[in-house]
């Protein structure tokens, strides 16, 4: 699997990114020339004259990358195989200063599945590392979104939440390992 990371870029077309941590929208130039730092859960960071930007993965192309591909579900799926491809999804929303994603930092309080006579909805609740995160609504966003595209899915609600407040012994194993927080 290529990572990307340290790879230079170029901008090809005007592109809306977010500068990182404020998270503001700006818009990148035509050939405005850094290199990706992250390029995790389809989402791109990436260095430009001296500032960090979120390029969403459906933008790309802007940088002379691939968007990824949706999920699938498997035909007839079953309650469980949907909860499984949500979790999955969950798992490519990355913050983007730090290479671990949502569901292993421990920001998903509960995640459920409903069905209606509309759809499936999912509700979660969600919390950030920090309350005062600029990021914050960038990564609601995130999840939303990458929960929404789900076959079936009709609607995906996000609540952002700070009780508990985070803490770094809410991460996974793994997590805390690969930010040497073991």
């Amino acid at each position: 699997m290529r990572t990307h990371e340290n790879e230079p870029i170029v901008v090809q077309r005007d592109v809306k990114a977010i500068a990182i941590p404020a998270g503001v929208e700006v818009n990148l130039k035509i050939a405005s020339v850094g290199y990706i730092t992250q390029a995790l859960g389809g989402s791109f960071t990436v260095y430009i004259d001296g500032n960090l930007f979120r390029i969403a993965g459906a933008d790309a192309d802007a940088i002379g990358m691939s968007a990824a591909k949706p999920p699938e579900l498997p035909p007839e799926a079953s309650e469980d195989d949907i909860k499984n491809v949500i979790w999955q999804q969950l798992r490519t929303c990355y913050d983007p200063e730090i290479p671990v994603n949502v569901v292993d930092l421990g920001l998903i309080y509960e995640c459920t599945l409903q069905t209606g006579a509309q759809g499936r909805t999912v509700e979660i609740k969600m919390t950030l590392t920090a309350p005062g995160c600029g990021m914050g609504e960038v990564l609601v966003a995130d999840v939303r979104e990458k929960v929404q595209v789900i076959p079936t899915i009709v609607r995906t609600d996000v609540e952002l939440v700070f009780d508990p407040p985070w803490n770094p012994t809410m991460m996974s194993e793994a997590a805390r390992l690969q930010t040497g927080m073991m």
